[in-house]
């Protein structure tokens, strides 16, 4: 019987914090939502629907080290789709030029721009997120400079950055992942968006297969995953990016910038500002070209964010 992980007495951010991590629990839900249980408060909480009771519980503790005086609460759902009943609440992101949408709302996609339609599942990343959204809005930014030619999508979980850029610049991209889930989805939503002549994606630890490093250096990499993972991934990216080329890094709160930052810096990276929608932080960097200096982005509000009628990122 399918059941529900709930974290009660959240503010936004924390709820979002919780949020990530449980998608990338060793058994991740079918669905995750958050939602404001206390406007005038500004309380929410986290809901996490799993396909039973192990699995709930076994998300619960692992998260229990974290949620300090907050419990959580497992508690068994009658025979309902709560899958797709969840995936009706999200409604469509508009990042930029870029609009995100799931099955369930195909009727509303918009004419202009690039659309990508992505179902909320067992991988990360339907751009609903703050971290998939802010690497979106960079890669906007990006574009009104540069049309990258070879890309890496590191850790692409649903595949959603790799098929934005293969939408946008109609070539090739390299998505990899950990997961071996991850690059089935990433394949299947290539696929569903026709992107699959320009999207491949292989499973590889890091950057650690050969197609990556036949492909070597990139223009662009994103890497959507985890502060931690990206610092010591440093070296790596760094070396693997081709000189004038740029690498948009997500999966970190505020609190985690500067040390994100400085392993970056150390590689000889030259950063832009961050850019920050609620807790979370996108950094992009550039590796520069002896022959041309490029030009960091500006500060500012960047005003292309919506999520369901939320506020944009400043």
């Amino acid at each position: 019987m399918q059941c529900t992980l709930t974290v009660e007495g959240l503010t936004e951010a924390r709820a979002n914090e919780l949020a990530l991590l449980v998608e990338n629990q060793p058994e991740p839900p079918l669905a995750v939502t958050i939602n404001e249980t206390d406007e005038s408060g500004r309380i929410w909480n986290l809901v996490a629907y799993f396909a039973g009771e192990a699995e709930a519980r076994g998300a619960g503790e692992q998260l229990r080290p974290l949620l300090g005086p907050q419990a959580f609460a497992v508690t068994a759902l009658p025979d309902v789709d709560w899958v797709r009943r969840s995936l009706e609440g999200l409604g469509p992101v508009a990042a930029g030029r870029f609009y995100l949408y799931g099955s369930h709302d195909r009727a509303r996609r918009r004419s202009g721009g690039i659309s990508l339609e992505i179902d909320a599942g067992t991988a990360f990343g339907t751009g609903h997120h703050a971290t998939t959204s802010g690497c979106l809005l960079a890669f906007d930014s990006l574009l009104k400079r540069t049309a990258p030619r070879r890309v890496l999508d590191l850790g692409c979980g649903t595949g959603v950055l790799a098929l934005a850029a293969a939408k946008a610049l109609c070539r090739p991209v390299l998505a990899s992942d950990i997961d071996p889930i991850a690059v089935t989805v990433t394949r299947d939503n290539a696929r569903n968006n026709g992107a699959s002549a320009f999207v491949g994606a292989v499973l590889a630890p890091g950057l650690k297969h050969r197609r990556i490093a036949d492909r070597a250096p990139y223009d662009l990499i994103f890497a959507n995953i985890l502060a931690r993972p990206l610092i010591a991934l440093a070296g790596d990216l760094a070396l693997s990016l081709a000189p004038g080329g740029t690498l948009i890094l997500s999966g970190l709160t505020r609190d985690q910038e500067q040390g994100v930052r400085a392993a970056y810096r150390n590689r000889g990276l030259l950063p832009a500002s961050p850019l920050r929608i609620g807790n979370w932080s996108t950094l992009v960097f550039f590796k520069i070209n002896k022959a041309k200096r490029p030009r960091p982005f500006r500060r500012g509000r960047f005003s292309g964010i919506t999520a369901g009628g939320g506020r944009e990122a400043a």
